[in-house]
């Protein structure tokens, strides 16, 4: 059975910052379809919004191929309802969408912000964590 997940933004991030890297292996599972990747419009926007900036130097032509292939291969929800549990604002948005698409996993590179194992059914990892999992 394939794991259903939630990427938080920095995942994506180091993904795209470190080919080779366990974050850019998950993205690949998920591009290939090994990994349901569930997504809401909140969260590709926050991706885009990221993605775009200088300090990253991405080319804007690699980053809207890039997130239009993520787009493609993820599933989209529309959240329901909002929370207010994470201890950013902004990161309630992946709360919502795990709780939405009933995923099993929010994988996140900042474990801190999410001050709690779990949400609605979703274990919060990290991509070690996560592509521990999957290797089995």
């Amino acid at each position: 059975m394939r794991p259903d997940a939630v990427y938080d933004t920095n995942v994506i991030v180091s993904a795209v910052l470190k080919p080779g890297s366990i974050p850019a292996s998950l993205v690949a599972l998920a591009m290939k379809g090994s990994v349901r990747l569930f997504l809401s419009p909140d969260i590709l926007e926050e991706y885009r919004e990221v993605l775009k900036r200088p300090r990253f130097g991405f080319h804007p032509d690699t980053v809207a191929i890039f997130l239009r292939e993520l787009e493609q291969t993820a599933i989209m929800v529309s959240p329901a309802k909002r929370v207010a549990h994470a201890l950013d604002e902004a990161d309630n948005r992946f709360l919502e969408c795990a709780e939405e698409a009933r995923a099993n996993y929010l994988v996140t590179g900042n474990r801190k912000d999410f001050p709690f194992a779990e949400f609605a059914g979703a274990k919060i990892v990290s991509p070690a964590e996560f592509a521990a999992l999957l290797l089995g």
